[in-house]
């Protein structure tokens, strides 16, 4: 049988989703979790890459198993766990149902704050200026649609291809800021929080938006460096078939 585990996580004391050797990924937590729970090795495949303490409100991952799942499953799961890592639900699936694959879209959001704040501190960003919003939605929304973002990936990725379907995407006030929000089919490596990046340097006159997009349209690099700290960036929702609402 085939399950998914929907479950969020802060990432600060990880080195992101994927597995690696020599630092403590949150799949690699999960999987010696549910391996003790099931007492035979458990592998498990997540929706989708987040970089090093980039953390997951809604995140999905599927494994597979021949053992009953127990009723107390989530409590104990749960209580294995360390406080930065949550299981919500365990739902069965097609065993061909795939938790990368079958995405229909993802979307992240990016917090920052114009204050010092200690109880923000490890989820967004302090920016010491008031950015343009109008600017900054502006210059996104003419991305919208089907490009290649080879201008926001990082160097060396080894995807197939850059082309990814921009939804939706804008920035809002929020009590202590602001919060970027966009929604894709697909991202690549480093995306959002390059494309956050540039858009920030827009709002605050520091970037030409049109400079952005056709940079974008003719698949050039931006000469400016591009980042964002992880611990603003929120992997927020993922969208399937059974929760596509």
């Amino acid at each position: 049988m085939r399950y998914f585990l929907q479950l969020s996580y802060h990432g600060k004391n990880y080195s992101g989703w994927q597995r690696q050797e020599n630092a403590v990924s949150v799949q690699q937590t999960l999987e010696e979790n549910l391996s003790k729970i099931f007492a035979s090795p458990i592998e498990i495949v997540g929706c989708g890459r987040t970089d090093a303490g980039v953390h997951a409100q809604d995140y999905f991952a599927h494994f597979d198993t021949e053992k009953n799942i127990p009723d107390s499953f989530l409590y104990r799961i749960n209580s294995m766990l360390p406080d930065d890592i949550a299981i919500s639900k365990i739902i069965e699936v097609k065993s061909d149902f795939h938790a990368r694959f079958d995405a229909i879209n993802r979307t992240y959001k990016y917090f920052i704050h114009f204050e010092k704040n200690p109880f923000l501190e490890e989820q967004s960003y302090l920016f010491n200026k008031q950015p343009d919003i109008e600017k900054m939605n502006h210059c996104i929304q003419q991305l919208f649609g089907e490009h290649d973002f080879s201008t926001f990936e990082k160097k060396g990725s080894d995807n197939k291809t850059s082309v990814c379907t921009l939804e939706n995407a804008y920035w809002e006030q929020t009590e202590t800021g602001l919060a970027f929000t966009i929604k894709a089919n697909r991202f690549l490596r480093n995306m959002v929080r390059r494309i956050t990046a540039a858009l920030l340097l827009v709002g605050v006159g520091k970037m030409n938006e049109q400079d952005i997009v056709n940079a974008v349209l003719n698949k050039e690099s931006l000469e400016v460096k591009l980042a964002v700290p992880a611990k603003g960036l929120f992997l927020w929702k993922i969208e399937y078939e059974f929760n596509n609402d």
